[in-house]
């Protein structure tokens, strides 16, 4: 009997023993983890009453301007083409109800740089609507995979798009393509500057297969599309004026006249040597008065005063372009 008692002592202290040891490690363990934030996504729902909801919040006060967008093609509803003919505001930004009732900024298309949406996410609202035709190689162009969004240049809600203006779409590319701005201050450079013509005459933004996205196949098309004169076809033909225009020119600026890489005759001596012909470089030695004697040929159009036809000739006797 004395035997069972301590053998029942024994036991009950080994349990209390255990009991301890466990509640102990369970005040030390850590706390479970909560489980992590969802990820931010767009809504699912669409508000009951459109852009009267957004401007509950978004009125004239607001930091962007937004009802310039009143003036615009795309709040036309009307136009079955455009945004506001179908969910208003939520056509472009997404299901607004979840953001309207949250004030969740990522529960929106922002369009913002900041959003949560990658640029390809972000474009493919506009995509939407505006596909097809001189846009079909976005996906494969070089501001597609530079991470360009539609908003990088186009301005939503303006009344007039900056980028589609003739006077103000150089300042939208220029903010990339610093080099160009550069040259197109120089002193022989095409009309831009003073906005008689805008970048997108020359280059598709939306992606071309030709380089450079030019908006013709190649640079002689694309500048021929001006420069018809030039396109012949010629009785004797100049070859780089055939092959490729810009052997000679410089197309966004030059400090040389005509937009010329370099001038007469060094630019012409890069293909026609002077073996067999008056022709000589243009040094102190060969200018009047030199050691070489008069060569008065030298200046002002140098080359071009006699071979003026440097483009081409239509002429029986053209074949050195001098007529």
């Amino acid at each position: 009997m004395k035997i069972t008692k301590a053998l029942f002592a024994a036991l009950l202290l080994a349990s209390g023993l255990a009991l301890s040891a466990a509640a102990a490690g369970a005040e030390s363990a850590p706390a479970a983890a909560e489980p992590p934030p969802p990820p931010p996504a767009l809504g699912t729902e669409y508000t009951e009453k459109g852009a009267d909801t957004c401007l509950m919040c978004h009125t004239e006060a607001w930091a962007y301007p937004i009802f310039p967008i009143f003036k615009s093609k795309h709040a036309q509803r009307a136009d079955a083409r455009t945004p506001f003919a179908k969910f208003q505001c939520e056509t472009c930004h997404g299901p607004g109800a979840k953001h309207a009732g949250s004030g969740d900024k990522n529960a929106i298309n922002s369009f913002k740089p900041t959003s949560f949406l990658s640029p390809e996410e972000r474009n493919k609202f506009c995509l939407e609507c505006h596909r097809g035709n001189a846009r079909t190689g976005w996906h494969a162009s070089t501001h597609a995979s530079n991470d360009l969004a539609c908003t990088s240049c186009h301005k939503l809600h303006a009344e007039r798009d900056p980028v589609l203006a003739t006077a103000t779409q150089p300042e939208v590319c220029y903010t990339c393509h610093r080099k160009q701005r550069a040259d197109f201050a120089k002193p022989s450079t095409h009309p831009v500057r003073s906005g008689r013509i805008t970048c997108s005459e020359c280059h598709n933004p939306h992606g071309s297969n030709s380089e450079a996205l030019l908006v013709k196949p190649t640079v002689n098309q694309t500048c021929f599309t001006c420069h018809a004169e030039k396109r012949g076809p010629f009785l004797w033909e100049h070859a780089p004026a055939a092959e490729d225009c810009t052997l000679c020119h410089t197309p966004h600026g030059s400090v040389y006249g005509t937009l010329l890489k370099r001038n007469p005759p060094l630019l012409c001596q890069q293909c026609h040597t002077v073996s067999g012909h008056p022709a000589v470089a243009r040094t102190g030695a060969a200018l009047p008065g030199g050691s070489a004697g008069a060569s008065g040929f030298l200046l002002a159009g140098s080359c071009t005063n006699c071979h003026s036809q440097v483009h081409g000739s239509n002429h029986p006797s053209g074949v050195k372009l001098m007529r």
